[in-house]
């Protein structure tokens, strides 16, 4: 993580020429924003003194409380790779003040940060390592985004099957410019479908790495003639694009508090209450993890994507996994989360309910080692597996009946979040689609 003072970002400013530096926020629904300023402007905005109109932000201040203002994190300054080298363009990504000075509460960058604070108070802190997956579309004549590629490569398949791999490439190198440790990437299973996996590192850090991935991901992709999407499920009877979450908690020594070489499965009893708590609160984390009518489209048996609430140390096909020791650390692996999550709000209810589940000390049920889409529904209500939301109004549904995790992001927050969405699935189940026509035009009943 950089350590950047105010006399760093404005000689870094002077010597590298740059010319414009963007005041980037993040929306409600994880939509990155900004303000552009001059060099110029510079102190101004380092003095927080950069004000903005809230009132028209998803999600921030009511029209008659709208004078809001930026308040830069130094540490995340970056110039941008891909702009000219003259009056070259820098960001820095900013928390969100009101006029009285005080934090905006439902900044989602600073809902993160209240949890980090309370998991510091509790001796942790929380590290995340995402698996981010997104798909390369051609464009049209005209340059919008289709659903449509020429290529047929599947999992870890290369050039020339994979059509992409000059486009993943480029974003790599653009990423490794701007800081990024990129551990791998590769060809996921659908078609047209890739993943790019960097460092493990402290959450705050992970989501706005996050965010700048995307912005980075899609930019590249249009200079190939390429559209990145993030959307969970862009093609039918294809897998669709998870946002997985390893997760891991260490002590104020720096070690990880999920290992037990002790336990059976190398787990402490942290590693199981964190786990406890997930399973605890995960039907009502999936409003937030899951967050958009097409999600839903993604939770199908036999696509890689997790539908049970269960855990396992050795298959892929619960809700959470732990992967094989990495130099005997163990870490939690969240497979449910997609990559339309804001990831500021997802990591915060992740934390929230693993914490939760230290608190409390909840025991998960025993771990699940067989195939999960293999099992019966008389095996899995055997078993005492549940099943996640399968529509975004019942994932809703389940959100406002968990008190501890409407907290996380505060009463204000929670109203217009709940509104949005109720309102965004009233207009889907109201539409009538293309598939509805092809079967009941003619009155001919569904095939099944």
């Amino acid at each position: 993580m950089n350590n950047y003072t105010r006399e760093d970002i404005l000689r870094m400013v002077e010597e590298e020429d740059v010319g414009f530096i963007r005041l980037q926020f993040t929306d409600m629904y994880g939509t990155l924003k900004n303000v552009a300023i001059t060099s110029s402007q510079l102190e101004k905005a380092l003095d927080n003194e950069c004000m903005f109109d809230g009132s028209a932000i998803e999600g921030f201040a009511r029209m008659e409380d709208s004078d809001m203002y930026l308040r830069p994190d130094l540490n995340t300054f970056e110039i941008f790779p891909w702009r000219p080298q003259q009056g070259k363009v820098a960001r820095l990504l900013c928390d969100v003040q009101k006029a009285d000075g005080s934090m905006f509460e439902s900044d989602p960058r600073y809902v993160l940060k209240k949890v980090i604070a309370e998991a510091k108070e509790m001796g942790y802190t929380f590290d995340v390592g995402p698996e981010c997956e997104f798909f390369l579309f051609h464009t049209d004549e005209d340059g919008l985004p289709t659903t449509f590629s020429h290529e047929k490569a599947s999992y870890f398949d290369l050039g020339p099957l994979d059509l992409g791999e000059n486009a993943r490439r480029d974003i790599v190198l653009t990423l490794e410019d701007m800081g990024f440790e990129v551990e791998e990437s590769h060809h996921e299973f659908a078609p047209a479908q890739h993943e790019v996996d960097f460092k493990y590192d402290e959450a705050l850090l992970t989501a706005d790495n996050i965010m700048t991935f995307k912005l980075v991901v899609k930019t590249i992709a249009k200079r190939h003639g390429l559209h990145a999407t993030f959307m969970p499920k862009p093609k039918y009877n294809e897998n669709g694009s998870g946002m997985h979450m390893n997760m891991s908690l260490h002590n104020e020594a720096g070690e990880n508090v999920f290992n037990d070489k002790n336990d059976p499965n190398g787990m402490s009893k942290e590693a199981y209450y964190f786990i406890g708590g997930l399973m605890k609160h995960i039907k009502a984390m999936t409003f937030i993890t899951n967050p958009i009518v097409n999600s839903y489209k993604r939770f199908v048996p036999g696509f890689e994507a997790p539908v049970h609430i269960a855990w396992s140390r050795k298959n892929r096909t619960p809700l959470i996994r732990i992967p094989a020791d990495r130099g005997g650390n163990v870490r939690i692996e969240l497979r449910s989360p997609d990559t339309a999550a804001n990831p500021y709000l997802a990591l915060a209810v992740c934390l929230a309910a693993g914490l939760d589940g230290i608190r409390s000390k909840i025991m998960p049920p025993d771990s699940i080692d067989r195939n999960l889409f293999e099992m019966s529904e008389e095996e899995l209500k055997e078993a005492g597996v549940e099943k996640l939301p399968m529509n975004l109004m019942e994932a809703c549904q389940e959100f406002e009946k968990d008190e501890y995790i409407k907290n996380v992001l505060g009463n204000d927050l929670v109203q217009k979040y709940t509104q949005a969405k109720k309102k965004e699935y009233e207009e889907y189940v109201t539409q009538v689609t293309e598939w509805e026509l092809n079967i009941y035009i003619e009155s001919k009943p569904a095939v099944v």
